[in-house]
């Protein structure tokens, strides 16, 4: 399979694995990918997931030209069935660590923009040539990249057609960190394998929250804010740690005594 799910306790990798067409996305590849999006979303052991691609030469490049751009250039494809693979739509509360090698362009930039956090090799190049071949980014990039970075940053990527390193992704608030290409994947499942050991039931309502209050009226937000906390308050994850959290106190106190 070109799309891969593995997991090893509680961390899903998805890894988009067609090395030899730079990772490309055909038309079955967009379905598989949302799928194991589904997948690890719907597993409650799976905690945070690990988004790859194989090899080292890219990540993602994005629609095979050869099948899916002709598809949408026809007319004989609506671009909305790409919305799984690209989380647009889909409450996908888990955490996403994000490993970049190579290249990062069109769809595969795009997909990026879908994760959390996003650890770069120093070798990576990223881009949005849509608008040199006549059309646009339409994954989400259009709604999230401004959201996600400076407006002027944002423009300068979408407009310019260029690519960019991966230190001036990082100086724009695009990826996280950048390290050598033989630490991107150990550094992303060390990151993701962290989070994991946190309560899934507080990660994973900061997400739900961070995703769908940004746009609500101020007062709104807030209520929304306090009724989520709430709900992680009263939570059994909130119960055990606060009954560690009393013993480790308990216990403090008696040594010092």
């Amino acid at each position: 399979m070109a799309i891969e799910l593995h997991r090893s306790g509680h961390v899903a990798t998805i890894r988009i694995a067609r090395p030899a067409k730079l990772n490309s996305l055909s038309l079955a590849m967009y379905e598989d990918l949302g799928r194991a999006f589904a997948e690890a979303r719907d597993d409650e052991g799976i905690r945070a997931v690990v988004l790859a691609g194989a090899g080292e030469r890219a990540f993602c490049v994005g629609a095979d030209l050869t099948e899916s751009i002709p598809a949408l250039a026809s007319d004989r494809f609506d671009i909305s069935a790409w919305d799984p693979a690209h989380l647009k739509g889909m409450k996908f509360y888990k955490p996403i660590v994000c490993a970049v090698r190579g290249l990062c362009i069109g769809g595969g930039f795009e997909i990026m923009l879908a994760t959390d956090i996003r650890i770069a090799s120093t070798e990576a190049e990223f881009q949005l040539p849509e608008p040199s071949h006549g059309f646009v980014p339409a994954g989400g990039t259009l709604v999230r990249l401004v959201r996600q970075i400076g407006y002027a940053h944002a423009m300068e990527i979408l407009l310019s057609g260029r690519r960019f390193s991966a230190a001036e992704m990082a100086a724009k608030g695009v990826v996280n960190q950048v390290v050598d290409p033989d630490k991107v994947e150990p550094l992303a499942q060390e990151t993701a394998a962290q989070i994991a050991t946190l309560s899934p039931t507080a990660i994973q309502t900061i997400k739900e929250a961070v995703l769908t209050l940004q746009d609500l009226p101020l007062e709104q937000a807030f209520a929304e804010e306090a009724r989520l906390g709430q709900r992680t308050f009263t939570s059994e994850d909130a119960r055990r740690g606060l009954r560690a959290f009393a013993e480790r106190a308990a216990g403090s106190s008696g040594k010092q005594g």
